[in-house]
């Protein structure tokens, strides 16, 4: 918390009220300043402390975590690895650092990244909801008050979604073409609800009327919309940079002598790879 209270020091000490706010900090510290005299206001500096506390931890351990899962299964599928450097090389090279308007024209890296997120399934299950009126979701009814917990599992591992769930298979978001593909099914990172029914007609709609009326819980949708995961986004962008960057520079094998690592989840939190070594050779 040390360097938190650093960071939001410093913040205060640059900040320029007359500006737009710079980040999340400046806008939480614009709050702060309106409310400083309503004592029941949540605009405060120890919750300041803990938003940030929180954006750091939700934002460094999930992608330290998925990343430690791509490089896992890069040793483990070096002919996959292979691939991908093949497709860096002829996209990016060696003479700059990958940038994010490089997706477009790596289909076979960006389904890498999304089939390790999905085969690593680091959030099994969902952040709880709750039920703002009485709805019928498939005959069933469910009070308003209810908590609802997602099991985004249950979608990344499904059968009826996945040619090989259980399996590391890139080719899940690939068309016939090799052109990358996102697959409704996909959702590590929440069930947010869906476009409205111009999304899913006919796949289980929310039989209800007013507000919100159309929207669905079901996993053939898109986690899009209000209650998506905030930091989404970023993740993609951390993700693809991060995996494109360290492959660009390095192949990674199984160091001699050492087994062949598991591919099998330890579950805590989160579901993190099991210990394993590596060698990173540069290229």
């Amino acid at each position: 918390m040390a360097l938190l209270d650093e960071l939001v020091a410093e913040h205060k000490m640059t900040r320029d009220p007359a500006q737009p706010p710079r980040d999340l900090t400046d806008a939480f510290l614009d709050e702060v300043e309106k409310a400083k005299e309503d004592p029941r206001s949540s605009f405060n500096n120890e919750n300041l402390r803990m938003v940030v506390a929180d954006l750091f931890s939700a934002g460094m351990v999930t992608t330290s975590t998925t990343l430690a899962w791509a490089l896992l299964l890069m040793i483990l599928h070096p002919d996959v690895q292979h691939r991908v450097q093949k497709e860096i090389d002829e996209t990016i090279g060696q003479a700059r650092r990958p940038e994010m308007a490089d997706q477009a024209r790596m289909p076979f890296t960006m389904a890498v990244v999304h089939e390790v997120q999905r085969f690593g399934d680091i959030i099994p299950l969902g952040v709880p909801h709750m039920t703002s009126r009485d709805i019928q979701l498939r005959g069933f009814l469910i009070p308003k008050g209810t908590t609802l917990i997602t099991n985004l599992s249950s979608v990344l591992k499904d059968e009826t979604a996945w040619k090989e769930p259980l399996r590391f298979h890139p080719e899940h978001f690939l068309d016939a073409q090799g052109r990358f593909v996102k697959q409704a099914a996909f959702m590590p990172f929440s069930a947010g609800a869906c476009g409205g029914p111009a999304c899913c007609p006919a796949r289980g709609s929310l039989e209800a009327k007013g507000p919100g009326a159309g929207s669905c819980l079901t996993p053939h949708c898109p986690p899009t919309g209000r209650r998506s995961c905030l930091g989404e986004p970023l993740a993609r962008m951390e993700l693809f940079l991060f995996f494109t960057c360290l492959l660009q520079h390095f192949s990674f094998l199984v160091p001699a002598g050492q087994p062949r690592p598991s591919d099998h989840g330890t579950y805590a939190f989160l579901v993190a790879p099991p210990p394993y070594q590596l060698c990173a050779v540069p290229r």
